[in-house]
């Protein structure tokens, strides 16, 4: 693979960098909009997000607002008046002082936008920024660099379109047809981070008959869009005593915070079953699965680890919920 001359070069291309990083976003933002209806360019957005902020600006505090130049704030202040997003009045005691304002139609679509659209661009931009828990960055050029790589994995319009997605997400049962779709999503987390043990095995490859036939659940979580991107059963373990287990998300659709919706849809689904313990079974090495288990209720429990922690060979950590 070629090397990237603008990182190579460090501080010395550190101007071309950033503009090549704000073009790339810039492309991105753009697209989003576009995709959501929304007739805004980036080279805008800085000037309606005055507005949307302050209320009416002249052109004069407009520039000290944007830190452009007043040449810069005109030219964008006559396409977003072409577009019916502003207009602009002169100064009731100085017409030589211009006012920027938006219209009503500005209004009604920023308030939209405001709603329905920048927050996710704004978390994207957040998530591909992020460090590894307990790591951070050195220098700018180390932050940079951590930006890039991110985007390279899911870009910023990626990221937006799988946020927009979570928010369609339908909690389905089992049915035969999606016995595949819990083999792969089940057999691909663990064996991404373990190994497939014969009890995994077992499970995953006859869920009807060892989950469903002897009073479990199995839910999977799915969109419009991206299909089936996760699941989580409750397995009967002995009368009274449920296990939660398989809970896993594709990668197409990590961070979209699917394994809580599964989590939360699963504890809701065991109140109504006749059970007396619900537990679960999990290694150190899944921080973040456990923080969610943490956060939802369960608690660690050493009678859960020495009862069933023997079920898989990797495991360390037991817990269970209180009913």
């Amino acid at each position: 693979m070629a090397k990237d001359i603008l990182e190579d070069a460090g501080y010395l291309a550190l101007g071309s960098r950033l503009k090549r990083l704000a073009e790339r976003l810039q492309a991105d933002a753009a697209k989003l909009h576009e995709a959501h209806g929304y007739d805004i360019q980036p080279s805008q957005f800085p000037m309606l997000k005055a507005l949307d902020m302050h209320g009416a600006l002249t052109v004069a505090q407009a520039v000290d607002a944007l830190g452009v130049s007043q040449p810069a704030v005109t030219r964008t202040m006559n396409t977003i008046v072409q577009a019916g997003l502003a207009t602009t009045r002169p100064d009731e005691k100085d017409q030589r002082v211009k006012w920027i304002e938006l219209t009503s139609k500005g209004e009604a679509v920023l308030e939209d936008i405001r709603n329905n659209l920048w927050p996710h661009i704004q978390e994207a931009a957040k998530q591909a920024s992020a460090f590894p828990k307990g790591s951070s960055p050195t220098s700018l050029l180390d932050a940079l660099s951590r930006l890039e790589q991110n985007l390279s994995i899911a870009s910023l319009e990626d990221r937006v379109m799988q946020m927009t997605h979570a928010s369609k997400v339908e909690i389905v049962d089992f049915s035969d047809e999606l016995a595949q779709d819990f083999y792969d999503i089940t057999a691909h987390w663990v064996s991404e981070m373990f190994k497939l043990e014969q009890a995994d095995r077992d499970i995953i490859e006859n869920p009807r008959k060892l989950i469903i036939d002897r009073g479990g659940i199995i839910l999977f979580a799915k969109t419009p869009e991206l299909g089936v991107i996760g699941t989580c059963a409750l397995i009967k373990i002995e009368e009274g005593v449920f296990e939660l287990t398989k809970m896993g998300v594709t990668e197409n659709a990590r961070g979209l915070k699917i394994g809580e919706k599964l989590l939360q849809a699963t504890i809701e689904r065991a109140k109504s079953m006749k059970m007396e313990c619900l537990y679960l079974l999990t290694n150190e090495k899944c921080a973040p699965a456990i923080h969610l288990y943490e956060k939802n209720g369960f608690v660690h429990d050493a009678h859960i680890m020495q009862t069933y922690g023997a079920r898989y060979e990797r495991c360390n950590v037991a817990m269970y919920y209180p009913l």
